[in-house]
């Protein structure tokens, strides 16, 4: 909004020239997206609490989760109003990627919604049944993936590490980017069982994006690392930027002991706008890195269960893994800030492949 409102007003006085750099309105949608949450977290906290829409714990969960029975949950709707408000009013609303990630956020979060409204509201424990809530998120991902594919955007994935290595999928990209926004968006979900565990990678992973976006959509800089080079990809620096703000401003919240829990709505929903900037900026690969935290949290069940059900023996103590060392005597806040710790590492290294090819 403050691009197309402000920028032309350059033409009467050069200061209103600085809504025209991305850099500026990232910085900017940053801070407006920590605002944000900070006025409406409290709010909506207190909002939840009237209404009782507390947090359902698993019966067969860690005992000391069910201390945390009744904490507000459904604090996702704090991120998403942060991110996409931050959006409108930084963001240049004539660039489709924008509104492409805008448009999975939104429509991840519904899904979530629904299945927290099944839980804390109906009181339905176990919440959307896995197969439409797996469909309906493959609708939406798929939808972003074909407007993609239909407005001629490159269907090649690249390789981290190898200069000049890439794979053409054709049509093929659709599904391929389709699993990519929907796995990541579950991944961050199973992720998100304790308190702060989900929303720190994110802050990491979002400020990872941030560059990854901004050096995608330059072409000096790109052509000199020798990445990809997407057209407009810049601009999705500001969405990842509210992303951080959203997520710095959420972890006031939900650090240990967490005030609120981000739930569904909140994690699905985080989830899938990572994966969309992964796909958008030609970094979906490069995602298993960066996203490393989330996707050894998933790959956690699916062992968990496949060993089950084919052996009749669990590989760990408790599924996703964080619930592991909870049960092998590590506290709480240990697991966290050692989530966080493999997470920034794990960022640097994806960041070091700029100049590793």
């Amino acid at each position: 909004m403050f691009y197309h409102y402000l920028y032309p007003l350059a033409e009467y006085h050069t200061i209103f020239n600085v809504f025209q750099y991305i850099t500026f309105r990232t910085i900017y949608a940053t801070v407006t997206a920590l605002i944000l949450s900070f006025i409406i977290g409290p709010f909506l906290i207190n909002k939840l609490k009237v209404m009782q829409v507390g947090e359902v714990i698993r019966a067969d969960g860690p005992a000391s989760h069910h201390l945390k029975a009744g904490t507000p949950t459904m604090g996702g709707a704090i991120i998403i109003t942060a991110v996409i408000g931050s959006v409108l009013l930084w963001g240049n609303l004539g660039n489709l990627y924008v509104w492409i990630v805008c448009f999975v956020t939104l429509g991840m979060g519904a899904v979530g919604f629904v299945d927290d409204y099944r839980k804390v509201i109906l009181k339905d424990p176990k919440g959307l049944s896995p197969i439409p809530k797996f469909v309906s998120q493959g609708i939406v991902a798929a939808a972003a993936a074909a407007v993609l594919y239909l407005s001629g955007f490159d269907t090649a994935i690249t390789i981290p590490f190898f200069k000049g290595v890439s794979i053409e999928l054709g049509v093929l990209y659709i599904p391929f980017a389709a699993l990519v926004i929907t796995g990541t968006s579950n991944a961050v979900n199973l992720t998100d069982g304790l308190d702060g565990l989900a929303i720190g990678p994110m802050l990491i992973a979002s400020a990872t994006y941030l560059l990854l976006a901004y050096v995608t959509g330059n072409v000096k800089i790109s052509n000199y690392l020798q990445v990809m080079y997407v057209s407009g990809a810049g601009e999705l620096a500001i969405f990842a930027g509210a992303m951080m703000g959203a997520s710095l401003g959420f972890l006031w919240f939900n650090s240990y002991p967490a005030q609120v829990f981000m739930g569904d709505i909140g994690a699905l929903s985080l989830g899938g706008g990572l994966g969309t900037l992964a796909v958008l900026t030609k970094n979906e690969v490069l995602l298993i890195l960066v996203g490393g935290v989330f996707v050894v949290e998933a790959l956690s069940v699916i062992c968990q269960v496949a060993s089950f059900k084919l052996t009749g023996k669990r590989i760990f103590a408790m599924a996703p893994i964080h619930h592991h060392y909870e049960l092998k005597g590590w506290a709480e806040p240990k697991i966290i800030v050692r989530f966080w710790i493999i997470s920034i590492i794990l960022s640097l290294i994806a960041i070091s492949t700029l100049k590793l090819r």
